[in-house]
This record gives structure tokens, C-alpha cells and sequence, in this order.
């Protein structure tokens, strides 16, 4: 059985990212796959520290060896990250930075979120991802402020996003299984 973490890809105080990784873990109970949440403000990495980069597989830190073991156990991913002045948070950014060999040959799917539905936070994640052989399926959540959540701030999802995220999660299996022999042969 595959391995999914949902990444809660933003540690700021009254963060909506806890309610939407927390709608996706219970959607995804009962699934192929177990599910699991990350979360980066229980990682709690410092800003980007490493003298060596990530692709050269040479932690020097503690925390970085941490980080490198629990993404490498995992299969795939499901990223759930706000839109913070048209991209990704700073902390989402960082956590991917740290580390290169353990993200590639992996599936992902991204839950966004912001006022126009964290679109462009989610095309700059895709971009980020190439980089990494991480490869993002195509099913996108892209949650509204405006619609999906209840005088913005509690998250009442529409009931289309019930569907989509259903497609995500299925893609996200389907891809994470067939890269399974490109990871085992890495």
C-alpha cells in the first residue's frame, strides 16, 4: 500500500491550511492509498541552512536529515497551500528546497487556496515540481475564499470541489503507483 502526505504547506497563525489538509485527509479515508498530514509548523525548519545543495544528497544538519526520512518514506504527495502575493508561502518554498532525490519519481497534487482559488500559487508549485521529477497530475481543488469558505474563514466547500478532490486523490494514486519501478530502481 502507497503512502500519501498531505503537505500543509503554510505555518502562519490562524492558518486556513489545518481545516483544508484536514478536509482532504478525511476524503481520502477508506481510499488505495493511507494518508498521512505534514505538517511544516511541526517540521519547524529554519530558513534554508545546508552549505551543500539538495541535489548533492549531503545533509550537515539534524533537521535536514529529519526531513530528508520522512519525505523519502513517502510515495506521493497532496500539497495544500494558500496563495500568498501570487505564489507559494516562503515555509512551502524552503520545506521543497531542502531536499532533491527525495521527491523525484513521486506523484502530486495540489489543493490551493486564495481569492481567486490559489491558481497562480498552484502554476508556480507545478513549475517548482518539474524541477524536482515530481510529477503533478492534472486534477486541481482550487478553492475560492468567495465560495468555499463560510464568511472567510470557515472552509464549506462547493459541492463540485467534493468531485474534484475525489479525481486528485485518484490520479495522485494512479501516477504514484505507475512510478513505483522508477523509484525502486533509483
Amino acid at each position: 500500500m502507497s503512502t500519501i502526505g498531505i503537505i500543509v504547506g503554510s505555518t502562519r497563525p490562524g492558518r486556513y491550511s489545518e481545516q483544508v489538509a484536514h478536509w482532504v485527509l478525511d476524503r481520502a479515508q477508506g481510499r488505495e492509498s493511507r494518508y498521512e498530514l505534514v505538517d511544516l509548523a511541526e517540521v519547524g525548519l529554519p530558513h534554508l541552512d545546508e552549505p551543500v545543495p539538495a541535489s548533492a544528497g549531503q545533509y550537515a544538519h539534524e533537521h535536514t536529515q529529519r526531513w530528508s526520512t520522512r519525505i523519502a518514506a513517502l510515495d506521493g504527495f497532496v500539497f495544500v497551500t494558500p496563495e500568498y502575493n501570487h505564489g507559494i508561502p516562503g515555509v512551502l518554498k524552503n520545506a521543497i528546497d531542502y531536499l532533491y532525490r527525495e521527491w523525484n519519481d513521486k506523484a502530486a497534487g495540489i489543493v490551493s487556496y486564495g481569492v481567486t482559488g490559489g491558481a497562480r500559487a498552484a502554476e508556480q508549485l507545478r513549475q517548482i515540481a518539474a524541477e524536482l521529477r515530481l510529477a503533478t497530475v492534472r486534477a486541481h481543488v482550487p478553492l475560492s475564499f468567495h465560495h468555499d469558505f463560510r464568511e472567510f474563514t470557515t472552509l464549506a466547500p462547493e459541492p463540485h470541489q467534493e468531485s474534484l478532490l475525489s479525481d486528485l486523490l485518484g490520479e495522485v494514486e494512479a501516477w504514484t503507483g505507475a512510478l513505483e519501478p522508477l523509484r525502486k530502481a533509483a
